[in-house]
């Protein structure tokens, strides 16, 4: 019988004080070995936990005590592991990051609709019907006549919203707009992103697609395909059984149904009919050896962990030994180091050395040509975009952001990481790395984005522009008086779009954001982190990061 009860949960509601709350449910949770992920914010709590009945329900209990929460609902699934590692209570900006100041989904969300109404409504000719959820996930299922955004993350569904709303677009006049999503959270947020915007007549689908499909029956049902859920069965269908998409490709992470497995175009961790043709011939052997790599593993039953593959041309020295030169042929590396794979021009990848560089941590450099990137790159880190960064003990980090916090955790001379009240820094954050960085794209790439007009682009990103320099109208730093991590994290992409016209950008309003960059781009640190090195090879003489440091000598 099933031991490990798993609760689902999310409750909008104004939490002033959820700072407060955070040590005892830590506390609380831990006493009586919960495990999981809670967030907590000024707009309410989100979640998922799991551990025994009584404990789980423990948790809940503490939850529901706070009087904006009582009304807490929560979905329960059984099983027989333990899915979480740990329990961790977090306090964030938003418990769903949209990076729309302002939104109040506790007050101002939408008309909830139960799954028995949804038909009537949704058959409603006059009612625009939206999926909130992202690309991959609605691209397996949907309701009939709904417009699906195809969205890489909901920070960009505002840009997709004020696109749509203006003259001949989808929400032009404000119609009655219906809207619905997994388990019910982004869509009552986005119901409330529109009522703040001046519609009138927004609903979204009680409990979400779930609630849903548990709840009516297939015959007359408007669900077409499956629903795609974040756990091991990739996907559902009515009655909340496995749906028919069950594998995720390893390359692409898109949901596979029969008829992808059965293509000819599908190779197991290599490729699948959605990725066919997008990696070079060099990748794929890359992936195709990581996935060689991983089925011994488990005819071993251990894990593989992405770390870099050893090769004949090159060994590293005893951990902890200083790397010697060997004459003419290759220096060896140092296996006690992290290895850095980088792209001189990539704004995620500066905003890591940046991190990287200040804290003083020496890492094996691999310059990437993105063309030809290289296989031990992508043994790593298969997704195949900079940068990555392997650690000595094999666990790889392939987000800039947590490069650039394992970093500064090591050391942080500057501060950066106290700096700012934290959900302001990571709300600033999320904002420049889904709306404003769409916006960016379209304006540095206007041919790629035929469907947005130039203009609309620019706007778009010259508005959010504007609130970084009414920021620093207020103080010298993005968020208060020092520099904090949204400031560096910031940096190279507001670069980024002073850099496709560098005219254009000095005749703009904004003399203390052009400052502001034109300090960080003067700086010693900057210099040093764009630092010109050649592509990596393999067999090539090691070359270290930050390029000023000195070779270390045995101690």
């Amino acid at each position: 019988m099933p031991q490990i009860l798993t609760a689902a949960l999310y409750h909008f509601a104004t939490l002033p004080d959820c700072e407060a709350l955070r040590g005892p449910l830590q506390a609380e949770c831990e006493r009586h070995g919960v495990r999981g992920l809670l967030l907590l914010a000024p707009e309410g709590v989100n979640g998922t936990i799991a551990g025994t009945a009584e404990g789980v329900q423990a948790v809940l209990a503490m939850l529901r005590a706070q009087p904006p929460l009582a009304a807490l609902r929560h979905k329960e699934a059984w099983g027989d592991r333990m899915p979480f590692y740990r329990m961790r209570v977090r306090v964030k900006r938003e418990i769903v990051t949209l990076g729309v100041p302002g939104v109040d989904a506790a007050r101002d969300a939408g008309t909830y609709v139960k799954p028995g109404d949804w038909n009537a409504l949704i058959d409603d000719p006059e009612v625009v019907v939206i999926d909130v959820r992202n690309g991959y996930e609605s691209a397996i299922g949907s309701f009939a006549r709904a417009v699906r955004p195809d969205t890489r993350s909901f920070t960009e569904f505002p840009a997709w919203v004020e696109a749509q709303t203006a003259p001949g677009g989808l929400l032009a006049g404000k119609p009655r707009v219906a809207m619905f999503c997994t388990g019910g959270i982004r869509c009552e947020k986005s119901t409330a992103l529109l009522r703040m915007q001046g519609f009138g007549e927004v609903y979204h689908l009680e409990g979400g697609i779930l609630q849903y499909l548990e709840d009516m029956p297939a015959e007359g049902s408007r669900w077409e395909g499956d629903c795609f859920v974040f756990d091991e069965r990739v996907s559902v269908s009515h009655g909340l059984v496995p749906g028919t998409h069950r594998h995720l490709c390893r390359s692409c992470r898109m949901p596979l149904g029969p008829q992808d497995l059965a293509s000819p175009d599908y190779l197991p961790g290599v490729r699948c009919p959605h990725c066919r043709g997008t990696r070079a011939a060099g990748e794929e052997r890359a992936l195709a050896e990581r996935e060689r790599q991983m089925a011994l593993a488990r005819q071993r039953g251990t894990e593989h962990l992405g770390a870099r593959l050893p090769t004949p041309s090159r060994a590293g020295p005893v951990a902890g030994s200083a790397a010697q030169d060997h004459g003419p042929g290759p220096a060896q590396a140092d296996a006690s180091l992290p290895v850095l794979y980088s792209f001189r021009r990539c704004p995620y990848a500066i905003r890591a050395r940046m991190a990287i560089a200040a804290s003083g941590q020496r890492c094996e450099w691999r310059e990437v040509v993105l063309r030809d990137k290289p296989a031990a790159m992508l043994a790593a880190s298969p997704k195949g975009t900079v940068p990555v960064l392997v650690l000595p003990g094999g666990r790889v980090l392939e987000q800039s952001l947590d490069i650039m916090r394992w970093a500064l955790a090591h050391h942080d001379p500057a501060g950066w990481l106290q700096a700012g009240e934290p959900d302001d820094v990571e709300a600033l954050i999320a904002a420049c790395d889904g709306a404003f960085k769409q916006a960016l794209d379209r304006c540095k790439y206007p041919e790629r984005h035929p469907e947005v007009p130039p203009e609309a682009a620019q706007s778009q990103a010259r508005a959010w522009l504007e609130g970084l320099e009414d920021r620093l109208g207020r103080s010298a730093f993005l968020c208060g008086s020092r520099a904090a991590l949204a400031d560096v994290a910031l940096m190279p992409f507001v670069r980024q779009y002073a850099a496709i016209d560098r005219t254009a950008w000095q005749s703009l309003p904004w003399p203390r954001l052009q400052a502001w960059l034109a300090a960080w781009e003067s700086g010693v640190l900057f210099e040093e982190v764009m630092h010109k090195a050649p592509a990596w090879r393999e067999g090539q003489d090691v070359q270290y990061f930050p390029p000023g440091q000195a070779r270390d000598s045995a101690a």
